[in-house]
C-alpha cells in the first residue's frame, strides 16, 4: 500500500449508501484504519454458502457407508431431522490453497482464500490483493437481477480488510469469502442492526411507509456520493481508478434496487423490530439472530445469495458453554492428542446445531407450494481437512437444503480421488440455471449427481 500525505475517508463515503457500503482499498488511503413476487407458480433459485473454520477430525466428520445407506457421524448428529435433505460429500479437494515453494507458510490465508474461488491467493500485505470471482458472485450475477441486494456478505467476527491477518498475507483472504472479481474482495457484515439496515433501510421497523421515506432520502444521498467519488477520477492512479469504475458500477445497482424496493414498497412485510446497535455477547444469540435475518432476506426475497462465516480461520474463539475454554485454533493443531480431538469434535457439533436451528428456520418457513428449505442450496463446509496438518484434501463438505426439486438429499457422495471443491460449485450452479463452464481449477462436473 502507498501511503500518501492526502488521504481519502472511508467513512465519509459510508455515510453516503449505508454503514455496509463501502469503497474499494485503494493505493491512497492511508492504512491506519488497518488496526414481492409470487413463489407459487415458480420458486426461485437460492444459494447459502456457510463456512466453519480449521477443519475436521475427519474419522469423526465423514460417514462409513455410502450412498443412501450411510449414518450420521457425532459432529452430523444434530442435522439428523434432516437427513433426507443432506448431501454429504468426502474426498473433494481444495488444492488453489496448499501453500507454493518461496511463498509465506501462514497456512490459513491460503485455505479461506480459495474456498469460494478455487484459485491461490496472491501473497501480500497490502492492497494489491488478487484471487478469483467466488461461486456466490457467479450466481448473484444471475440469481440477484430482480432482488434489491445482488447478494449478502455476513459473518460473526472480525469484518476489516485492510492489514496483514496471516502471515505474508491480507486479512482480505481471512474475514471474507466473497470476491466480485479477482481484486474486490467484500466486506462481511457482523453487526445484526447493520444487516437490518441494508435489507430495510435505516428504519426501526419493516413498516412499509417508514422503509418508502428512508429509500428516497437514500436516493438522494447516492446521487452526490456517484458526483463525489467521479471528481476523484483524475486524480488517482490507474489502479485506483479502475477500482473507483466498479464502485460506481456498483453504486448505479443500488440505484436500480432502490428504485425497485420503492416500487415495492407496498409489498406486506413480516413486521420485525430493528435490533439494538450492540453485537449480542453470546455466540450462540448473535448466530441465532444473524441466521432468523438471512431468513427474513430470503423470505422477503431482499436477496438470494448470501455467505455467512460462522468462524474464521485462525479464529481463537473460546466455548465455555459447551465444555470447551480452549481457542479453536489453538486446539486445530491437536497433535493427534485425543482430549483435543474430543474438544474439536464438541465444536464440531456444536456448529452443526446452529445449522440445525438455520434449517428448521427455514423449513417451518411458507414458500410457495413448499417451504424456504425445499427451495434453497445451502452448501456449509471447511476450506480444510485436518486442520493439524492444514491439509487442503479431503474436506468437510456437506448440501443442505432441496434446490427447488433440483437436488436430492439423503446420501453420502464419495468422490474419486483428486476431486476439485471446484467440480462441486460447477455441478451446483449447473443445478441452478447459472451459466457456467468452469471456476477456479475445476475439470468437469460431479457425475455422481447426475441422478440428482
Amino acid at each position: 500500500m502507498i501511503v500518501t500525505k492526502k488521504s481519502l475517508s472511508r467513512r465519509t463515503f459510508l455515510r453516503g449508501v449505508g454503514a455496509t457500503i463501502a469503497l474499494p482499498l485503494l493505493d491512497s488511503m492511508v492504512p491506519a484504519f488497518a488496526a414481492t413476487r409470487d413463489t407459487a407458480a415458480k420458486p426461485f433459485q437460492r444459494f447459502s454458502a456457510i463456512y466453519v473454520p480449521h477443519g475436521a477430525p475427519m474419522d469423526r466428520w465423514i460417514p462409513t457407508a455410502e450412498g443412501k445407506d450411510f449414518e450420521l457421524t457425532p459432529i452430523l448428529q444434530p442435522l439428523a431431522p434432516y437427513r433426507d435433505q443432506l448431501l454429504v460429500f468426502s474426498g473433494l479437494d481444495n488444492m488453489p490453497a496448499a501453500v507454493r515453494e518461496g511463498e509465506p507458510g501462514g497456512g490459513h490465508a491460503n485455505i479461506s482464500g480459495a474456498f469460494l474461488t478455487g484459485v491461490h491467493a496472491k501473497p501480500t500485505e497490502g492492497a494489491d490483493v488478487e484471487n478469483g470471482i467466488s461461486i456466490d458472485q457467479i450466481a448473484a450475477a444471475h440469481l440477484g437481477k430482480e432482488t434489491q441486494l445482488t447478494s449478502l456478505e455476513l459473518g460473526l467476527e472480525d469484518t476489516g480488510l485492510a492489514g496483514a491477518c496471516c502471515t505474508g498475507f491480507s486479512c482480505s483472504y481471512v474475514n471474507t469469502l466473497s470476491w466480485r472479481t479477482p481484486t474486490t474482495p467484500l466486506p462481511n457484515e457482523n453487526n445484526p442492526r447493520g444487516v437490518f439496515e441494508r435489507l430495510f433501510g435505516d428504519s426501526d421497523t419493516t413498516d412499509a411507509a417508514a422503509r418508502l421515506e428512508v429509500m428516497r432520502q437514500d436516493g438522494s444521498i447516492l446521487d452526490s456520493v456517484s458526483e463525489k467519488v467521479a471528481t476523484l477520477q483524475g486524480k488517482l492512479g490507474s489502479s485506483d481508478r479502475s477500482k473507483l469504475t466498479e464502485y460506481l458500477e456498483a453504486v448505479r445497482d443500488i440505484e436500480r434496487r432502490i428504485q425497485m424496493a420503492e416500487a415495492q414498497s407496498d409489498r406486506d412485510l413480516p413486521l420485525m423490530d430493528r435490533p439494538t446497535g450492540a453485537i449480542p455477547a453470546s455466540f450462540e444469540e448473535h448466530c441465532k439472530l444473524m441466521m432468523d435475518l438471512q431468513v427474513l432476506a430470503y423470505q422477503t426475497d431482499m436477496t438470494r445469495v448470501i455467505t455467512f462465516m460462522i468462524g474464521k480461520e485462525l479464529s481463537g474463539r473460546t466455548y465455555p458453554q459447551i465444555g470447551v475454554p480452549d481457542g479453536h485454533h489453538g486446539l486445530s493443531h491437536h497433535q493427534n492428542n485425543v482430549k483435543s480431538l474430543d474438544k474439536l469434535e464438541k465444536i464440531g457439533a456444536y456448529h452443526a446445531r446452529m445449522l440445525a436451528y438455520f434449517l428448521e428456520k427455514l423449513k417451518s418457513t411458507p414458500d410457495g407450494d413448499g417451504s424456504l428449505l425445499d427451495h434453497v442450496t445451502i452448501m456449509y463446509g471447511s476450506g480444510m481437512g485436518d486442520s493439524n496438518l492444514h491439509d487442503p484434501r479431503n474436506l468437510p463438505i456437506l448440501v443442505a437444503g432441496g434446490g427447488s426439486g433440483k437436488l436430492n438429499g439423503g446420501r453420502h457422495i464419495r468422490s474419486p480421488k483428486g476431486t476439485p471443491l471446484t467440480n462441486l460449485y460447477l455441478t451446483l450452479l449447473n443445478k441452478m440455471g447459472v451459466p457456467a463452464e468452469s471456476i477456479g481449477d475445476s475439470n468437469g462436473q460431479m457425475h455422481q449427481m447426475s441422478d440428482v
